[in-house]
């Protein structure tokens, strides 16, 4: 009887322990004058709650967690440049790899950074520090390139 009840109870909360959680949130969701995900300001994950991936409350099922930057080139609109953030669960990345940040830049001049991580919460972080990671990650790959050259 003791067996079965550690069973069933390790059994419910086997879920648990492989949902991550992760912050959901959209600019283009935003009021008017109001930046909540952090597409202009620094992300405040104090008034926001992360929801598990595989839950009825996430918007998209997954198993990691995704950040989408898009910021258009000086000038694009009045306000000199327009931003936009997306935060949610992901199921697959482009790449196939979490913990990277992939970036670029549509025909239109609009940047894009796309970051995939695995952990719970991971996704709150601000664009400065994932840009430092790939600043920093880039100077890395060029110094071992020059060192084999």
């Amino acid at each position: 009887m003791l067996l079965k009840a550690i069973i069933i109870t390790f059994l419910c909360t086997l879920p648990a322990v492989f949902c991550v959680r992760c912050y959901q949130c959209a600019s283009s969701q935003d009021s008017k004058g109001e930046d909540n995900c952090g597409a202009y300001k620094r992300f405040d994950k104090e008034s926001h709650i992360a929801v598990e991936c595989f839950s009825d409350e996430s918007h998209m099922p997954g198993s990691f967690c995704m950040k989408l930057t898009q910021q258009g080139p000086k000038g694009f609109i009045w306000d000199g440049r327009w931003r936009q953030v997306i935060r949610r669960c992901a199921s697959v990345a482009e790449t196939g790899v979490t913990g990277v940040c992939n970036w670029g830049v549509y025909e239109n001049g609009v940047y894009w950074e796309e970051c995939y991580c695995s952990s719970d919460e991971c996704n709150g972080s601000s664009l400065a520090q994932s840009s430092v990671m790939l600043l920093l990650s880039t100077i890395g790959t060029v110094l071992f390139l020059y060192k084999l050259l």
